[in-house]
């Protein structure tokens, strides 16, 4: 059995909090951490039809992309149609953990999986995600006392790269110093330059780490006044991010791509610009995101591909020459709430897993009339 923080943990380390908008609501926003789960469910949105569902299938935590209680709710009852399934979930004791706008912008999030159905390549971000502070630690010590520096340094969070812990860098120097009156050299004696053999250890440290690694550097090395230096260090671009931009292998036209996006999808879509325009460079925003079309235009996309767009965005697009396809919040979303049900099984092998099977757009297309 695993217990409904440790699926939650997983989840903040495949989409973390810190990509999410500042509007958003993500995490476990529901339930007990500590409570043991062998089913999970992944939703869109935790409906009455989903979480009757989740009751039903015995899951111990929902994963819905969309928050809960994301605008205030003073009452939540039994016998209210917005709140009743809450109180049913409650009783059955099940869990609720959303991801949302930080797993729109996760490395192998929504946005990526819409592009790998479409088949687009070299995706990168619209709006790349700010890199966490990080800092270079540089600390001057003797040989005897570089062991335990780098032990209390590790221990405090310096020297992780990546998947690898425990990095640093060593190289042998000479230093000096001299000691006023009111010192207490390790070394040598006050009142004189004094030269010693030195190791220029250096290391890296996430911002959150600095003040507890300096402290510990301090406290585990011999000298009096250790010489620390710390340089702020500009991090490479990385996948993580909102929305995305990348190519397809061949350019065709809009009218055709739009029809690829449809037939992929397995829904009608709509169209703004001149179909017969060629695209190459495609972009895409699951959900509501319309708003990402001037940052990719400025990006050179020929279209955006998106779940909802206004009436004037429409026209601004047209006005600008990039090709719009709407293809609905359900369609461009769903497919990622499926990924993340099989990301979640590979991660714990011993949980049932499933995308909810009884959720459904509640748009429906209808069309009667004379063709458009």
């Amino acid at each position: 059995m695993r217990t409904v923080a440790e699926v939650a943990g997983w989840l903040e380390g495949f989409a973390p909090s810190r990509l999410a908008e500042a509007w958003d609501n993500v995490g476990l926003l529901w339930g007990d951490p500590g409570a043991e789960v062998d089913r999970v469910m992944t939703c869109l949105t935790v409906t009455a039809e989903s979480a009757d569902e989740a009751i039903r299938e015995g899951a111990g935590l929902i994963v819905s992309h969309h928050p809960i209680l994301f605008r205030e709710t003073k009452r939540i009852r039994a016998d209210l149609p917005g709140t009743g399934f809450l109180w049913r979930l409650a009783r059955a004791g099940v869990a609720i953990a959303s991801p949302h706008t930080a797993f729109d912008g996760a490395a192998d999030g929504i946005n990526v999986g819409l592009c790998r159905r479409l088949g687009l390549v070299d995706a990168v971000p619209i709006r790349p995600a700010a890199a966490p502070a990080a800092f270079k630690v540089v600390v001057f010590t003797p040989e005897a006392d570089r062991d335990a520096v780098l032990a209390a340094a590790f221990a405090a969070g310096a020297g992780r790269i990546g998947d690898y812990s425990e990095c640093s860098f060593a190289i042998p120097g000479r230093g000096t110093f001299f000691g006023g009156e009111s010192t207490d050299p390790a070394v040598g004696a006050k009142g004189r330059r004094e030269t010693v053999a030195e190791l220029r250890v250096e290391m890296v440290c996430p911002g959150g780490q600095l003040a507890a690694v300096l402290a510990a550097v301090r406290g585990a090395h011999s000298y009096e006044e250790p010489a620390i230096d710390v340089y702020p260090t500009e991090s490479a671009p990385t996948a993580l991010g909102s929305g995305r931009i990348g190519r397809l292998e061949e350019a065709r036209s809009l009218g055709e791509f739009a029809r690829t996006a449809s037939r992929v999808l397995g829904v009608a879509v709509q169209v703004a610009g001149d179909l017969d325009t060629p695209v190459e460079r495609v972009a895409v925003s699951c959900g509501a995101g319309d708003d990402f079309l001037g940052d990719a235009a400025r990006m050179g996309a020929q279209v955006l591909l998106t779940g909802e767009a206004r009436f004037h965005r429409a026209l601004e697009a047209r006005a600008m020459g990039v090709g719009l396809i709407v293809a609905g919040h359900h369609a461009t979303e769903r497919p990622g709430v499926e990924d993340l049900a099989g990301r979640i099984a590979l991660a714990f092998p011993d949980l049932i897993v499933w995308p909810s099977r009884d959720e459904s757009d509640p748009l429906v297309l209808l069309h009667d009339g004379p063709p458009t």
